[in-house]
């Protein structure tokens, strides 16, 4: 399987050999499994005071069966609750320390130690990961995630991109390779999130655009930063989260000559 390499005007300057990886079938339950996995260890352990609502020198005065106390509870017209000691006036006999009193506990808290992080095994990571660099090779899924692109796949770019350091300079040779009418997709479905994410550094909401594979950051991190929608990274940190987003295979990805070479030796 081949595919032809492009200079960074779109013109065509020769061809290279694709990496057996391309041909792996796509398994999209690997795939959204791996996804959910990686998602899943940027969560944070949360969970309750364990004494919230139960810091109360509260006791139930009474028995349910015998013993000298057992007068003081039956017939006297109150719920058979723990109450407060030592209070008088409003707070005499206020029930407390159960989830049904007022400032009470919470029923079911969540708790830290509960699990939080899923596990795939490393056979099904590696196989996540070859489906989703083929899916990026083939068209149907590229379409199905709302990319916009009418070229062949997968796109190749000689080395020379990974030395591009100015914003401009890029939007231009994406727009050569074809690519600019995903970027415009991007940049107009950008929306305003609604909810607490507004004050949480996550106001906005973009789409994801083109990927963009190299086998070294020589200036190109600083070029695509300010793109809408635009990822970069080094094909030793490639993940199934960057190739599939929303665990939906087929993202729209430029490689580089080298990346695709490195990717031949590392795979």
């Amino acid at each position: 399987m081949k595919a032809a390499v492009r200079a960074l005007d779109g013109s065509v300057v020769g061809e290279i050999e694709l990496p057996v990886i391309f041909s792996t079938p796509v398994r999209e339950d690997i795939i959204r499994r791996t996804v959910i996995a990686i998602q899943s260890h940027r969560l944070q352990p949360y969970g309750t005071k364990p004494m919230a609502g139960r810091d109360y020198a509260a006791e139930y005065f009474g028995n349910r069966r015998h013993g000298p106390k057992l007068m003081q509870s039956i017939n006297a017209g109150t719920a058979r609750k723990p109450r407060l000691k030592n209070r008088r006036y409003l707070l005499a006999g206020q029930v407390a320390n159960v989830p049904e009193a007022v400032h009470g506990p919470k029923a079911h808290p969540p708790k830290v130690e509960k699990v939080l992080w899923e596990k795939v095994n490393k056979r099904e990571r590696r196989l996540a990961l070859r489906s989703a660099i083929a899916a990026t090779a083939i068209k149907d899924y590229v379409i199905g995630r709302g990319h916009r692109y009418d070229g062949d796949l997968p796109i190749v770019v000689v080395e020379d991109i990974e030395s591009v350091n100015k914003t401009s300079e890029l939007k231009k040779i994406l727009a050569a390779l074809g690519v600019d009418k995903d970027l415009e997709r991007a940049y107009l479905g950008r929306r305003r999130r609604a909810g607490k994410g507004e004050r949480r550094g996550r106001a906005y909401k973009v789409p994801k655009s083109v990927l963009i594979v190299v086998k070294e950051n020589k200036g190109i991190y600083q070029a695509a930063r300010n793109l809408p929608g635009v990822d970069v990274v080094e094909v030793r940190n490639l993940n199934v989260e960057l190739l599939a987003p929303g665990a939906h295979p087929g993202r729209l990805t430029i490689w580089s000559r080298d990346a695709l070479e490195a990717l031949k030796e590392a795979m």
